[in-house]
């Protein structure tokens, strides 16, 4: 017989990869049911076109694991996908996920269908029978508004949900604008999908930075491997993505993503021409991002040192944990020329965000 999750778990306490958590040990065996079940049944449809299938056997129902920042629920989600033995299997994180959902129905518009979600679920599901979903989190009405019909497809298909999230499901898209019409899909969560909270009194990631250096100055081959290996103890267990976030039509690509973790070059974030609400959508999808390779500002780069002031105010108001490299110390990246007595702002946010407890 094959290794268990819970086996492979052990394996990685035992080998110092992780530490013991009885939070995550809870999760073990509702993730090896799904688990079970999956490798051990082929889910047979039958339909016309892509239409609704009607399953020739019990589905079982998913997990909607969540809990707060750092407790490890990226983690098992991605444990659990990497040993799960079948093709038809999808992770992605859910920001990405609703790009793509959006990208596909603004398709169908152009052809002029006029159910455009239709044809992007057929799409979706299409020898799909796992999906798992990283930090399911909706503030947008555009996605509150598709993402019941979205999921209803999903289900009708037979596909398994995982997805991961910092809050219940009656806080999706708490306050938002005609959040009566969203109640349903909070329903069709709490029936379709095993909740759980991962109430770990431990914040790992919080952890593994507490009494770290976050800042890194001047730039070299000291400061590179203080990221480097800042990076390594994010993803050892994920396989960084490309994560590409549509913010009124414009692309804004974050070249590796993982876990909730980015990590990018202060001229891809920044010499680019980035909006607020470029940044916005940045600090909204990630947890933490590291940025390397911060120059000197002034006369020379003013465009991109404003940029870098609109950034690092989104992630600030956002409790984005940073980790930074770059060419001086916050006081010393900005002293002269037009802006740099704004700067000072910047410079004192830059010092507050090492602090070990920042971050959310």
């Amino acid at each position: 017989m094959s290794e268990t999750i819970a086996d492979i778990y052990a394996a990685r306490v035992a080998s110092g990869a992780l530490h013991p958590d009885p939070a995550q040990e809870a999760v073990l065996p509702m993730l090896e049911d799904i688990r079970h079940h999956l490798e051990t049944t082929k889910l047979r449809r039958r339909g016309i076109l892509g239409g609704l299938f009607h399953k020739a056997e019990e589905v079982p129902q998913g997990l909607y694991l969540w809990g707060g920042v750092g407790r490890g629920k990226s983690m098992l989600m991605d444990l659990f996908v990497s040993h799960l033995n079948i093709a038809e299997k999808r992770r992605v994180h859910f920001h990405a996920f609703m790009q793509e959902v959006h990208n596909g129905m603004h398709a169908a518009r152009q052809q002029g269908l006029a159910d455009a979600l239709a044809p992007v679920a057929d799409a979706l599901v299409k020898d799909l029978r796992l999906l798992a979903l990283d930090e399911m989190q909706i503030t947008d009405i555009t996605d509150a508004m598709i993402v019941g019909r979205l999921f209803e497809k999903l289900f009708a298909a037979g596909v398994v949900v995982i997805t991961t999230s910092n809050r219940p499901p009656e806080e999706l898209y708490k306050n938002g604008l005609n959040r009566q019409l969203f109640l349903p899909f909070i329903d069709m969560i709490r029936d379709r999908l095993v909740v759980h909270e991962l109430a770990s009194p431990s914040d790992y990631r919080q952890n593994r930075l507490a009494g770290a250096q976050t800042y890194f100055s001047p730039l070299g081959p000291e400061a590179r491997d203080g990221i480097e290996a800042i990076w390594k103890s994010f993803t050892d267990h994920g396989q960084p993505r490309p994560l590409v976030l549509t913010v009124k039509g414009r692309e804004v690509e974050l070249p590796a993503v993982c876990s909730g973790v980015a990590r990018a070059s202060f001229y891809e974030l920044c010499a680019r021409p980035h909006g607020p609400a470029d940044y916005l959508a940045i600090a909204e999808a990630v947890r933490m991002i590291i940025i390397e390779n911060i120059p000197r500002l002034g006369r020379g780069n003013f465009n991109e040192a404003r940029r870098f002031v609109t950034l690092i105010d989104a992630l600030y108001e956002a409790h984005v944990r940073l980790v930074a490299s770059a060419a001086a110390e916050p006081e010393y990246l900005y002293v002269e020329g037009e802006g740099s007595f704004e700067f000072e702002r910047t410079a004192s946010r830059l010092r507050e965000m090492q602090a070990a407890d920042w971050g959310r």
